[in-house]
């Protein structure tokens, strides 16, 4: 490998680096916001980073203060020369793994059974139109020895292609009493599954409705 090989490798690692460094900090930031992820767009002017949250009011604060003191201190923390920060609303935070995991953290961490929290995460990410959800809780559940429990609804691809493309994954832990909590999500979700993917409850319904019109003309013939 060349000089500028390693170079430019150690260039993209440093980037990666930082731009997780960035990511883990906004997250700890805007946890009461709901964070649901970071975009950073490069350009002659500067750099924007683009944060989606669950709720912009909170995040911008009264009258702009709480986004521009959070744009001071990402200057000074990161070295950025004049960043902005756009804030974006998702537009279905039961959709966001990042933010569903920490809305879980945080009902636990208030009192409630992490298995109650967990299927109450279940229902409503399935309602909001998921494809499927798969819930992972792991620690000190119910005695001084560690497990974890899983917890699932739908159809969650495990590997490859789709997986890649359709499953939006985030972990996160809390500390409780008994100990720390880890947990991760998992959203399959139906927009951006492959064409040729197909569910099986789709399957049966078309079933249904060629038996139905199956019988229907048997009907007609026997009519005649």
């Amino acid at each position: 490998m060349s000089v500028q090989q390693r170079t430019s490798v150690k260039s993209i690692l440093m980037t990666s680096r930082s731009f997780a460094d960035m990511d883990e900090y906004l997250e700890k930031a805007l946890r009461e916001a709901g964070y649901g992820g970071l975009e950073v767009q490069k350009s002659p002017v500067g750099i924007t980073l683009k944060v989606y949250v669950a709720r912009p009011g909170l995040a911008i604060g009264r009258r702009g203060t709480g986004i521009k003191e959070l744009t001071e201190n990402v200057a000074a923390r990161f070295g950025l020369q004049n960043p902005q920060i756009a804030v974006t609303e998702v537009a279905n935070p039961e959709l966001n793994a990042r933010i569903m995991a920490a809305r879980i953290a945080q009902i636990v961490s208030r009192g409630t059974a992490f298995r109650r929290a967990a299927q109450w995460s279940v229902n409503n990410v399935m309602n909001a139109g998921a494809a499927g959800v798969e819930i992972s809780v792991a620690g000190k559940l119910r005695s001084d020895r560690s497990h974890g429990e899983k917890y699932r609804a739908g159809v969650v691809p495990k590997s490859g292609d789709t997986a890649d493309r359709s499953v939006n994954e985030a972990t996160t832990d809390v500390l409780l009493k008994l100990g720390l909590y880890g947990i991760k999500v998992k959203i399959a979700l139906k927009d951006a599954l492959p064409p040729d993917f197909v569910l099986k409850e789709d399957i049966k319904e078309e079933e249904k409705k060629e038996n139905g019109q199956t019988q229907a003309e048997g009907t007609e013939e026997a009519g005649r």
